[in-house]
């Protein structure tokens, strides 16, 4: 049976970094304590998978500032077909990588980004979230999370491969995630066991990428306060 480590021990912890009126980094940490404190060992893992990409460059070749970011064409949460270029048309556009919606700390990322909406809106910018799993779990995702962007899956992390974001998890993190019941193979329709580096894209309406911010260290991401200045 899977040992319900999110759902149970850590659930009070989840609840209280959504629900807190702070920064990224303030409520991602909340929770990032909470797993230190009461599964130690969980944390350990993450460390090694973190070192372990750190070491091995992943993501450092993703698209950089001045570039211009590949053009994408993907399904949102209700199947329909959205587009980088299209979206361009009306300004400038924040694209992030989540790892899914199982996801804790992606859950409280997104959660936040949602809540900063209004002021990405008022500079003229848009947002979409990209992850891999598959369009029922996108729409779960908006759902949970409060999310009035669009959701889009990008199927065998096909987009993520494009920008070097795509990381195998590696062995010890596979076991420990089917033991927990976070089973890569039923969010996504595939058995490679693949997730995306979250990621954060600010695309200006010129399609150059204006600020970017990848790190392998998935508890963290980036803060509001940068992203909104990147827009201005």
């Amino acid at each position: 049976m899977p040992i319900e480590i999110a759902v149970t021990d850590l659930k009070q912890a989840f609840d209280d970094a959504r629900n807190l009126d702070g920064s990224m980094s303030e409520r991602l940490g909340i929770f990032t304590d909470a797993v230190r404190k009461q599964h130690p060992a969980a944390a350990a893992i993450v460390d090694r998978l973190v070192t372990r990409l750190k070491e091995h460059g992943a993501g450092e070749a993703a698209p950089k500032p001045g570039e211009i970011m590949p053009p994408f064409t993907l399904p949102d949460e209700n199947g329909s077909l959205v587009g980088l270029t299209n979206l361009l048309e009306r300004g400038p556009v924040v694209v992030t990588f989540h790892r899914g919606h199982w996801c804790p700390y992606c859950r409280i990322s997104i959660n936040t980004l949602a809540k900063a909406q209004p002021r990405i809106e008022a500079l003229g910018a848009q947002m979409v979230a990209i992850v891999p799993d598959r369009e029922q779990f996108a729409a779960e995702m908006k759902r949970d999370s409060n999310v009035r962007f669009p959701i889009l899956s990008d199927m065998d992390n096909g987009y993520a491969m494009s920008l070097n974001l795509a990381i195998w998890v590696g062995s010890e993190m596979e076991e420990f995630m089917t033991r927990i019941g976070r089973v890569l193979p039923d969010y996504q329709g595939n058995d490679s066991w693949m997730l995306p580096i979250p990621a954060t894209f600010v695309v200006g309406k010129d399609g150059r990428i204006k600020a970017r911010f990848v790190d392998p260290d998935y508890r963290k991401r980036m803060a509001i306060e940068d992203l909104i200045e990147s827009l201005k």
